[in-house]
């Protein structure tokens, strides 16, 4: 049985490129030659090998949630993506122990791999969970939720696709509402407020569980671009 130790990138730092190692990809921070590979394609065995919908799952963590999600929805591919190599290693482990076909994992910036790898219009709905909220208002140029994302999020956004968001942080909330104003083209699912609280079916994750346990609201944002 695999284990997540199993993984390892096959190169020194010097020689760092992305590569494609078994369900896991790894795209290596510090590197400027991402054009060379072009945009990916689901269909191609290395992935999924079909043409079923595909999720992607930003701030995946160790992937109890996305796990979760892609044995109860096997009609549509999974795609995890955290820029943790630690983190990576453990959705892959998770993915050959619990043999799970339809879910990748993705080691990597999310900014760099929406920009540089996912296919225009091919995914259809992704969910950020939990991602760092970065409280110190000097640190926010660091939040994942900004203005360069979400252009390039709704790139690769398929007509009538879905983007959710979760945090228990609601000052990042507010921040998150503030950056989808200033582009008319995204579209709340929820009225005012623009946001719904602790979703009964939502699925199980650490930071969800960990939260709640600890008497938080979870915030859930929903949006489409068009």
């Amino acid at each position: 049985m695999k284990k997540a130790s199993d993984l390892r990138i096959p190169f020194t730092w010097e020689e760092r490129r992305p590569i494609i190692l078994d369900r896991a990809m790894y795209i290596p921070g510090y590197y400027d030659k991402h054009d060379q590979w072009g945009r990916l394609n689901w269909a191609d065995p290395q992935f999924f090998g079909n043409d079923k919908p595909v999720v992607i799952e930003f701030c995946c963590g160790n992937g109890q949630w996305i796990g979760e999600q892609a044995q109860k929805y096997p009609d549509c591919n999974w795609i995890g993506v955290d820029r943790l190599f630690e983190r990576a290693r453990k959705v892959w482990a998770k993915i050959h122990r619990e043999n799970i076909p339809n879910l990748f994992v993705v080691c990597a910036d999310a900014l760099t791999f929406v920009r540089h790898y996912v296919p225009a219009l091919s995914i259809s709905a992704t969910h950020v969970n939990f991602p760092d909220p970065w409280p110190k208002l000097r640190h926010a140029k660091n939040r994942l939720v900004n203005q360069d994302f979400l252009k390039e999020l709704s790139a690769i956004l398929a007509p009538s696709a879905k983007a959710h968001f979760a945090t228990d942080d609601f000052p990042y909330v507010e921040w998150m509402l503030n950056e989808f104003s200033l582009s008319p083209r995204w579209t709340s699912v929820h009225p005012s407020p623009y946001y719904v609280t602790n979703i009964a079916d939502f699925g199980r994750s650490f930071f969800n569980d960990l939260w709640m346990k600890q008497g938080r609201t979870i915030y859930h944002l929903e949006y489409t671009y068009g």
